[in-house]
């Protein structure tokens, strides 16, 4: 029999909703409702995460035993526990769009190992109180980017909420992909996302709008004694001080983001983890030839809201809607506007100093904002691979630029690099330059840059590669990127079949280029 430590303080200190039955509804003064999955047919184990596992307290026998297997396809519950959805509202595209909630998610229990607290939580498990008109299921090729991305970006050194388990479900769900008015079956999957608290900054809004004061203020003492501890018994300064905290986890995101060409695709508020967590992998992105318009989201494709260029903007549009939904508690717009005026100031320098550190540059000089930019609008004319590009520039040889410059095409995107050639020169003259004003030691300096620029991302195409062979019953491509991706920042002989540009399908087909929130 599994045993583990058993916490559940959401559920034990918060509010359930007074009513039993799992149907459509608005749910008022209570922060989860509590629901069962729905069991599903067949269940089968296509991968786990044995780090997560491991952080868990679970052995490779539990993992692989028929007791965790019907409880992570969500056929039976851990005993004891009872599961249960939360209830947040949220800014979709700009707009408040009312109550929201876990429509597709179920939290399972509460587990602490290790000095460490974990939730876990079941995606695609079956309809919630909170699912509106859908069904609550998640399909296989959504399943498998969420569970890769969620580990890849851990060890790409991004903050992110984490996957246990990769469960098919042997039952189909009918989904419209593109939203085109053509839905198709397709083989269903539940993806076991753990993290310290799936709180939103939604959670917060939606007692805001409402006007509960009392649950607001509930739920926000709740989470400064549990997962901010460390700012003291909540006050109105701690408060702030909670505030404060939770912009600056942001911002850092919004530059580890940009730092690896990530795209998160919807950035609206109830997909803001109130610890400054990547969470919700639905039409994420990366990067290939640099492009700050770029978006992978179909529904955005209009407005490019939530584009790569737009991220770290949005992060601080999204922290103002999260001041406006405490302010009840701390009364004090100015001090709320204060942080918010200091954090563009802040993400600012610290994207800079980010984009400083990709090219090998640690000293301040006001000279390398206009060298970055210079960079940046290069790279974005000639259509450069983002990563191809800055794991190459690290072996580039002062003394000797032409030889770099003749690598430049075979990074490039655009068919014909002949009218780029004389401005990437000036460029890279300019870029020796600097480099040898800070002398700094060659080896030090590429063993730093190594540490911020990958040599291997979860590009589209290839997590696109692993559904289509796993639609064809081969599961071997799911563990080979997810091991590829535990060691993201690593030469590995082996795999430099995915250090290449982009393939000339992958540029238009969907999953590669379009992807929407149907999962």
């Amino acid at each position: 029999m599994m045993k583990l430590d058993i916490n559940n303080i959401f559920q034990d200190q918060l509010v359930a909703d007074h009513i039993a039955e799992n149907y459509t509804r608005q749910v008022e003064g209570a922060m989860y409702s509590y629901v069962m999955p729905k069991p599903v047919r067949e269940p089968k184990l296509l991968h786990y995460s044995p780090p997560i596992a491991a952080v868990l307290g679970l052995t490779q026998a539990n993992i692989e035993s028929k007791e965790l297997l019907e409880i992570l396809a969500g056929n039976k519950i851990f005993s004891g526990t009872k599961p249960y959805a939360m209830v947040y509202g949220g800014h979709q595209f700009g707009h408040w769009a009312g109550q929201l909630g876990d429509g597709r998610a179920i939290n399972l229990f509460e587990v602490d190992h290790a000095g460490e607290h974990w939730m876990l939580q079941l995606k695609g498990a079956g309809p919630t109180p909170y699912s509106r008109r859908a069904d609550g299921r998640a399909v296989l090729r959504s399943s498998i980017r969420e569970y890769l991305c969620s580990e890849a970006m851990y060890n790409l050194g991004v903050p992110t909420t984490r996957a246990l388990s990769l469960v098919l479900t042997g039952d189909e769900v009918e989904r419209d992909m593109l939203y085109d008015g053509h839905p198709a079956y397709e083989s269903g999957a539940i993806v076991c996302r753990v993290a310290e608290t799936f709180i939103r900054f939604g959670n917060f809004q939606l007692f805001a709008y409402r006007q509960d004061i009392e649950n607001l203020k509930l739920l926000t003492d709740f989470t400064i004694r549990n997962h901010f501890s460390e700012l003291g018994e909540p006050s109105k300064e701690v408060y702030l001080k909670f505030f404060e905290t939770v912009t600056y986890r942001t911002i850092d995101l919004m530059v580890s983001w940009e730092r690896v060409g990530f795209v998160h695709g919807v950035m609206n508020t109830d997909n803001m983890s109130i610890l400054g967590l990547t969470i919700d992998y639905g039409p994420y992105g990366w990067l290939e030839d640099y492009n700050p318009g770029w978006t992978p989201n179909t529904t955005d494709m209009r407005e490019h809201r939530y584009a790569y260029g737009q991220q770290a903007y949005i992060g601080l549009w999204n922290l103002l809607q999260l001041a406006s939904a405490l302010h009840p508690l701390i009364e004090d717009e100015k001090a709320l506007i204060a942080i918010i005026d200091k954090a563009q100031l802040d993400i600012a320098f610290k994207r800079q100093q980010m984009h400083n550190q990709k090219i090998g540059l640690y000293e301040e000089n006001l000279a390398y904002g206009l060298l970055v930019e210079q960079l940046l609008e290069l790279m974005y004319r000639s259509q450069i691979d983002m990563t191809i590009f800055y794991r190459n520039l690290i072996e580039l040889n002062t003394e000797d630029n032409q030889s770099f410059l003749t690598q430049l095409p075979s990074m490039s995107y655009v068919t014909d690099f002949e009218p780029y050639v004389a401005d990437w020169q000036r460029w890279l003259l300019n870029y020796s330059y600097h480099l040898k004003e800070e002398n700094t030691d060659p080896a030090t300096r590429k063993d730093q840059q190594r540490k911020v620029n990958p040599k291997y991302v979860l590009r589209n195409y290839m997590a696109q590669l692993a559904i289509d062979a796993a639609d064809q019953g081969d599961y071997t491509l799911i563990d080979e990127l997810y091991q590829l991706m535990t060691k993201p920042y690593d030469d590995q002989p082996d795999m430099e079949r995915y250090f290449v540009l982009r393939p000339d399908w992958a540029k238009v087909k969907v999953g590669c280029s379009m992807l929407s929130c149907s999962s």
